[in-house]
This record gives structure tokens, sequence and C-alpha cells, in this order.
């Protein structure tokens, strides 16, 4: 089952039961029993919007393994997913490294990443992509001095956490380079803000690939064979990265077997059941890596790092 949660609904949306729903019969005193069922929570990608009816396979196949339910539960928002995971409402969550971060803060070692995403050449990483229109005279980020732009979401690794300190490294102070900055919510909306002429330019994701190789993933790729922008469209005049992939999170208070076991089915699913891997919209030669928290103790520093900026006035737009 999905459910969609307004951030306000947050907790109401985890009182609700999953549909067809069957009560386990774990054996008293197992981890099974002592979980009940397993709950997961995703957030919702609207230039996909099958990307959580995807999980159809990964419930089929978590269930098959360990006889016990399984929910998935759908945010609209980042912040819906850091608030499920952080406050022990489910179980595994899947969200970006900045998001990480931010559970992280709360949390701490209560919730850590186990398992990311390998491609199919062996990286670990994505990158932030500074996208214009294509017929704009923008070419390089000293040509957007006092324009306008797009960020995704404070929460958000490559929409606005990783790019912003890359631009403060390089000499660019975000806060006075541009003139408007607007938090778009997502990356499709902030992607569509510079097609309609909102701002003129906006942070992405892009992946499978390099800024010298050209990328064959994320964003603009995705929305443009949806038809929701148009090939050409836009164009990368700068990049970030590459930073870690999205981890998956698991709640370290849970039962240690159910710990394990979750790692174990994770990892085998592309080689033991490829249709699944498939149908999920897996690129043929990916499957998943271990992490742990090091992996995302760059994205971790990066954001407290921007927090204590914005609490002494730093972000004034």
């Amino acid at each position: 089952m999905k459910l969609k949660w307004p951030v306000s609904l947050i907790f109401a949306a985890m009182l609700l039961s999953a549909c067809g729903e069957t009560k386990s019969t774990a054996p008293a005193g197992s981890w099974q029993a002592e979980m009940g069922k397993i709950r997961i929570a995703v957030r919702n990608d609207e230039a996909d919007p099958d990307n959580v009816a995807r999980w159809t396979g990964y419930r089929a196949h978590l269930k098959d393994i360990t006889g016990l339910n399984i929910e998935t539960f759908e945010a609209s928002d980042y912040n819906g997913v850091i608030q499920a995971i952080s406050s022990g409402q489910v179980d595994i969550a899947t969200m970006g490294g900045g998001s990480y971060a931010n559970v992280d803060a709360q949390v701490g070692r209560k919730v850590l990443p186990f398992l990311t995403i390998r491609q199919a050449e062996g990286g670990l990483g994505y990158y932030s992509a500074l996208i214009v229109k294509a017929d704009s005279p923008y070419k390089t980020l000293d040509d957007l001095k006092g324009k306008s732009i797009a960020y995704v979401d404070f929460n958000s690794t490559s929409g606005y956490i990783f790019p912003r300190n890359t631009l403060l490294k390089q000499g660019y102070d975000p806060e006075k380079h541009f003139s408007k900055s607007i938090m778009a919510g997502g990356a499709s909306q902030a992607l569509l803000a510079v097609v309609n002429g909102r701002v003129d330019a906006a942070l992405t994701t892009v992946s499978a690939g390099t800024p010298e190789t050209g990328f064959a993933a994320g964003n603009p790729i995705t929305m443009g064979r949806r038809g929701l922008i148009k090939a050409g469209d836009t164009r990368i005049i700068w990049t970030a990265g590459p930073m870690a992939n999205s981890p998956f999170v698991i709640r370290t208070d849970r039962p240690q077997a159910f710990q394990d076991i979750m790692r174990g089915a994770f990892a085998m699913l592309p080689f033991e059941k490829p249709e699944v891997w498939d149908d999920m919209g897996q690129a043929p030669g990916n499957d998943f890596a271990a992490v742990s928290r090091d992996n995302y103790t760059d994205i971790i520093a990066i954001r407290d790092s921007e927090i204590k900026t914005r609490r002494k006035g730093g972000d004034n737009k």
C-alpha cells in the first residue's frame, strides 16, 4: 500500500493500515513477532509518478523473505520522510544525503545508512547541475550575476546544500551573486521554473556520467522522456560533485536480526530477482553497495555549516 502525506498529517497517515493486510503468524518471541510489520517511507518523485509504485516489487520481495506485511508510505516532500524516520514511525526510509544529515542532527545513530545504489560502472555518486534555458545568453556562472535562481528544498543535497557550499569555495557568495532565490519544492518544479521563465537558472540532479562525458540520467532527461519539457529546452552551465548517492537508512533500535536480514534481502535483489530489479527502473549492471555514516560526513558538516549561517541571518532571501 502507498499513502500520500501532507506534512501536517504525517502522523495521522501512519495510523492507517495497509490495504489487504493479513495478520502476521510469526512465532512468539521472534524478531518478526516483535516487529509485526515493516514500514518504509519514500518521497514522491514529481518527475516520475511511477517511482513509489515501483515499490510493489520491493514489497513482494521483502514479504517473501520475512513473512511480514510491508507498508510503504509516500511523503510529498523531504520533511515528511525526515520526520517519519526520525520519530520512529517507520523502520526504513530512502532519502538524499542532505535529508539524512538532518536526521543525524535530530537522532544521531538511532538512524544509520546501510545501503545505496551502485552504478554499473562502479560509481557511488551523482552531481548537482545548474540549468538555464537553452536559448538564454547565459554561458557561465559570471553571466548569472544579478539573476534569479530556483533551489529545490533546504534539505535537498543536490538542489541546495552541496552546490551552495561549492559556490562559496569557488568564490561565489550565493546571497550576493544572485538577485533573487526561490524554493521550488522539487527538482522538477525548479526546472519548470526555468523553462517557464519564472527564474533564470535552477539547480537539479544529474547522474550516470561526468561533466566531461555528459550525463545519461537525471531530472532533465526524465522530464524530457515524460514530455514535461522538450529535449534541448535546457542547458547545463555548471556542476558540483560528485556527492554520495542517496542512502537507504534504517532504525538501529529495531532488532539486530531485522537489520541484518534487511541488508541481505535488498542486496540480493538484483541478482536473485533481476526481473523485479528491471521493473523497478534500475539500469542493467546496477546493484547495492554497503554504506555507513562515514560516507556522508562531508554532507553532515556542510549542512551544519549552512544551518549556522542561516541562524546568523546569512540567508535573507
